[in-house]
């Protein structure tokens, strides 16, 4: 994992795989490979297919807190 633009700890995961494609909904690696142990010996670490998690907002704001 040498890029650190989600951290250092990127566990495998073939949704954000250089080496994933999407067919009717479903995740498939183009080198066939299946992940063992929690590990994929292809895993190519990319990036943009990464969606980032949503930010969660607590409701506890009101009118007077965005007052200047």
């Amino acid at each position: 994992m040498k890029n650190k633009f989600f951290g250092k700890n990127i566990s495998p995961d073939c949704s954000y795989c250089a080496n994933a494609f999407f067919e009717n909904g479903i995740v498939a690696c183009k080198k066939s490979r299946h992940m063992e142990n929690g590990r994929c010996r292809a895993f190519n670490y990319d990036p943009l297919m990464r969606v980032p998690r949503s930010i969660t907002l607590s409701g506890t704001y009101t009118a007077e807190d965005f007052k200047l």
